[in-house]
């Protein structure tokens, strides 16, 4: 398979004729030096992070496939209640089977996306021949100016990203906000970091993590004031419709979009979708004082044996977990 190949099979693979197509859906999905040192990436290392994701499903098998042989994951526990699957030995997804439930709305609010950041650009690369070799679907790719992103779609319809994040030094901040464009992703020079004639991808690096969460909210100021003002992230970028926010200057731990869902209230929780996400606090004081705020505001709050949970404005929990 040559690089021109592996390209062509790209833009098919996202249903589009040319790189400009692939980046417009990938506007649709995100608004708006490489990595190249293992470890944990700028994302895990910051006092909150992204920790797991937990997701309502009709069909566990069929969606545990898509995130062990699409993403590389590895099921790390399956019981009758649950499926959890994870990276080095750290778990990342978790699947709640729902056999009879039906299907979240597109509409309402909820997850947009999962976002897997792996360690390094050419881990990125390696994975994105993997997904050519394997026609799995893909529904747009784009330069994001602080990182290079795929996304895709789960078996359920759950968005998924998978992306590498430029080193930060080269992004770019004024006035307190990073510049996230979208702009053609340069396919070429990416898989020229690895072999394009065949697969080396045979699972997730051990330090593949949960980037950042991209969600569905019914007002952007709401999920502002929650997110910054009782969990204690920073705004770090402000769009038509959409908020980045973040923990220690990452570009963003989470992402709230209005897009589709505009004026959307509660969640219902007999539906598909996110059940749950996790940001994991380093330090006790930190969430001590998520706590605080929290009561204060007079959320309801679920003590855990290494945390709390909570919810935001339309329902979807929140765990605070001690890193």
């Amino acid at each position: 398979m040559t690089v021109d190949f592996t390209r062509r099979a790209l833009l098919e693979l996202a249903g589009v004729s040319s790189i400009t197509m692939a980046a417009i859906a990938a506007a649709r999905a995100e608004g708006g030096g490489e990595s190249t040192a293992p470890g944990p990436t700028f994302a895990s290392r910051t006092p909150i992070r992204i920790g797991m994701v937990t997701l309502r499903v009709n069909d566990p098998d069929k969606v545990a496939g898509f995130y062990r042989d699409v993403i590389g994951l590895s099921v790390l526990q399956r019981t009758e209640t649950s499926v959890r699957l994870g990276a080095g030995g750290v778990a990342l997804v978790e699947l709640e089977p729902r056999p009879d439930a039906n299907r979240e709305s597109p509409r309402a609010a909820g997850l947009f996306h999962t976002a897997f950041l792996m360690p390094t650009r050419k881990d990125l690369a390696r994975w994105l021949v993997h997904v050519a070799r394997n026609h799995t679907p893909l529904t747009g790719f784009a330069d994001h100016n602080v990182s290079e992103a795929v996304y895709l779609d789960d078996p359920e319809g759950n968005g998924v990203e998978v992306y590498a994040d430029r080193a930060p030094e080269l992004w770019q901040w004024r006035d307190g906000s990073v510049r996230m464009g979208t702009e053609q992703l340069d396919l070429d020079d990416l898989v020229a970091l690895t072999d394009a004639r065949t697969t080396n991808y045979a699972g997730a690096p051990e330090d593949l993590r949960i980037g950042h969460v991209h969600l569905k909210v019914g007002d952007i100021g709401q999920a502002a004031a929650f997110y910054t003002g009782l969990i204690g992230l920073s705004p770090t970028r402000t769009i038509d419709r959409a908020a980045f926010l973040s923990s220690g200057r990452y570009h963003h731990h989470i992402g709230a979009n209005t897009w589709r869902s505009a004026g959307a209230g509660r969640r219902d929780d007999g539906t598909t979708g996110l059940s749950w996400f996790s940001f994991e606090v380093r330090g006790e004081e930190l969430l001590a004082g998520q706590e605080a705020r929290l009561r204060r505001a007079g959320a309801v709050l679920t003590t855990l044996t290494n945390g709390l949970e909570t919810a935001d404005p339309w329902g979807t929990r929140v765990r605070l977990i001690r890193a």
